[in-house]
């Protein structure tokens, strides 16, 4: 848990991560701090998802200990109701973030990520690419100090990917650590890596 006196930061200490009884990777140990953003890298199945899960609290280590601040998820599934609107249902989960204007964030969010001419299409009728965006706007209007992105630019076209590149380079450049799981190349200067 992260020390609420303190400056957000990710911290893994010595943490090993395991899945189906089956080790993915041990003893990793790596601070992110304000402006830091790290590139996990790696084949399929060697625990990137896995990596990001543990990060987020939604998976225990094996071992060691994780520090988080409050975070957003980028995951495969964008986890928005197909039948509500665009809109509708990013401020579902805006409205359950302890930050304050949903509605404005939301509205900011799908502007800057090229989908506010969507936003009262309904989910379901949503593109691959815009479903990718769509994702990435949930987290962008969350206001969370740290991102989890995994695969973030699968399905995006390449006006897209910088469009993402850009939206962590701001993130950053406010105080926030993205944590960046993926196969594509996606350009985060100055990144830690981490190749499991």
């Amino acid at each position: 848990m992260a020390d609420p006196d303190q400056p957000p930061r990710l911290a893994f200490h010595g943490v090993t991560g395991a899945r189906g009884g089956r080790t993915l990777f041990e003893r990793l140990s790596f601070i992110l701090a304000p402006g830091d953003a790290a590139l996990v890298t790696g084949p399929n199945g060697v625990g990137k998802s896995s990596l990001l899960r543990i990060a987020a609290g939604l998976l225990a280590p094996a071992e060691g200990l994780v520090e988080a601040p409050r975070c957003a998820v980028m995951a495969e599934a964008a986890a928005l109701d197909p039948g509500q609107t665009l809109a509708a249902a990013l401020r579902f989960w805006a409205a359950l973030d302890p930050v304050p204007a949903p509605k404005d964030r939301v509205a900011a969010a799908l502007a800057a990520t090229g989908l506010a001419a969507l936003a009262s299409v309904p989910v379901r009728l949503l593109s691959t690419g815009q479903r990718r965006r769509a994702a990435l706007a949930r987290v962008v209007a969350s206001r969370a100090p740290l991102w989890l992105l995994d695969e973030p630019a699968n399905g995006l076209d390449t006006a897209s990917v910088s469009t993402l590149e850009a939206l962590v380079a701001d993130h950053r450049a406010r105080g926030g650590i993205a944590v960046v799981a993926t196969h594509t190349d996606v350009t985060l200067p100055g990144a830690h890596r981490i190749a499991l």
